[in-house]
C-alpha cells in the first residue's frame, strides 16, 4: 500500500487524490458494472438535487471535488456522481467489517477491516492530509474517491471507521462520503456525531466512533430514513447492514456475506475471550466459513470484494496509536500515533 502526504488548499488536496488515482481511475474503475452504472444517473435530478446540497453547505469540500476530478482527468459530473455511488445505487462493492469495545486496562479499540474492489488492491493508499482549513488527518483512501468513508484518524484523536450500509430507500439529502469527510473536521465525538445523523442525509452508513480522551464509544447507523446513536458498553461487532433495534423497520438488502459475517462475529463475541488489540485483530482474520468468511480473498466473492486492509487502533486518556496490515497479517504495513 503507498503512503501519501498531502497539505495546501481543498483544490489542491483534491488534486493530489486525482493524480494518486488516476491510473486505476482509467483502467480499472471505469470498466466495472458499477461504474457504468453510476455514470447513467450522473445527470439525474437526484443527483443535481445533491450536487446543490454540497455546494451550499460545504463548499470547501466541493472544491476537493473539482481538484479531485482534474487530477484524474475526468468530468466532475463522473466524479462527484462516483462519489455518491451509494446515494445512487443501493448496492455497492463497499464491504467492511467493525469490531469494538474495552480491554481490561480500560483502553478503547477499534478494529476495521477495509472491503472493496479485489482489482484495486495495489491502487489505494494511507494518506496523511494537511489542509491550509480544517484539521488534519490520516485516512485509507480509494482511487477516484475523496476521504472519510473508510477509517480514519484526525488530528483531535477521533477514529471513525466505515461499513456500508444498503438501505433501499435513499431520499434527497447530502451524499454519505461528503458526510462522512465532514465529520473529519469535528473536534469532538459530540460534533462528529452531530455532522453524521443531523443534516438531511441520501445513502445509509455505518461508524464506530471513539476519541482518545473520551472514555466513550459509539455505533452509528445513519440513513436517509433516520438514525441510531448506541453507546457501546461491550465489545461489538459490525457488518454491513442495520442491526439496532430503532431502526428495524428501515427497508435494506442484507447479502449472504454481510449476514454470514454478523454472525461469526456474535459467535465470537458470545465466547467472551479477552478482549484487546491482538483479539481483534484475530476476529478480523477469521476464516471459519470458507465461503463467507470475515477475512475475504476470495476471487468470487459474491459482493466482488476483498478485504484490501485492516486498521487496528487503540485509543487511551492521551493517544491515539493505530497499526494497518496487509495481506501479510504478521507485519503491520504502517504503525503511527496520534497525541
Amino acid at each position: 500500500m503507498k503512503k501519501i502526504d498531502i497539505s495546501g488548499s481543498p483544490f489542491e488536496i483534491g488534486l493530489r487524490l486525482g493524480e494518486f488515482g488516476r491510473e486505476a481511475w482509467h483502467q480499472k474503475l471505469t470498466l466495472t458494472s458499477l461504474w457504468q452504472t453510476v455514470m447513467t444517473m450522473q445527470s439525474s435530478a437526484q443527483t443535481q438535487v445533491m450536487r446543490a446540497a454540497v455546494q451550499t453547505h460545504y463548499p470547501q469540500i466541493w472544491l476537493e471535488l473539482e481538484g479531485l476530478a482534474q487530477g484524474l482527468e475526468a468530468t466532475i459530473d463522473q466524479v462527484f456522481a462516483w462519489n455518491c455511488r451509494g446515494d445512487l445505487v443501493r448496492s455497492t462493492s463497499d464491504g467492511c467489517t467493525t469490531v469494538a469495545g474495552v480491554n481490561a486496562a480500560g483502553e478503547r479499540i477499534i478494529a476495521h477491516n477495509e472491503d472493496g474492489f479485489p482489482q484495486l488492491r495495489d491502487d489505494c493508499a494511507l494518506v496523511t492530509i494537511t489542509p491550509e482549513r480544517g484539521l488534519g488527518f490520516t485516512s485509507f483512501a480509494y482511487p477516484g474517491s475523496i476521504c472519510g468513508h473508510t477509517f480514519a484518524v484526525n488530528e483531535k484523536g477521533i477514529v471513525n471507521t466505515v461499513n456500508n450500509i444498503r438501505a433501499v430507500h435513499r431520499p434527497h439529502g447530502l451524499p454519505r462520503q461528503i458526510l462522512a469527510r465532514a465529520s473529519l473536521n469535528a473536534n469532538t465525538l459530540d460534533e462528529a456525531i452531530a455532522i453524521l445523523t443531523g443534516p438531511p442525509r441520501a445513502g445509509a452508513f455505518h461508524h464506530t466512533l471513539g476519541q482518545m480522551g473520551d472514555t466513550r464509544l459509539f455505533s452509528v447507523e445513519a440513513t436517509g430514513s433516520g438514525c441510531s446513536v448506541m453507546p457501546l458498553t461491550a465489545v461489538t461487532g459490525h457488518a454491513n447492514h442495520l442491526v439496532h433495534a430503532a431502526l428495524a423497520d428501515v427497508e435494506q438488502v442484507v447479502t449472504d456475506s454481510s449476514a454470514s459475517r454478523q454472525r461469526r462475529l456474535a459467535q465470537w463475541l458470545e465466547r467472551q475471550p479477552p478482549f484487546d488489540a491482538a483479539a481483534a485483530k484475530t476476529i478480523l482474520s477469521d476464516k471459519h466459513d470458507a465461503a463467507l468468511p470475515i477475512y475475504r480473498l476470495a476471487a468470487d466473492d459474491p459482493d466482488e470484494e476483498n478485504t484490501l486492509a485492516t486498521a487496528v487502533f487503540t485509543l487511551d486518556a492521551h493517544h491515539v496509536r493505530w497499526q494497518i496490515f496487509g495481506i501479510n497479517r504478521d507485519v503491520a504495513a504502517f504503525q503511527g500515533q496520534t497525541s
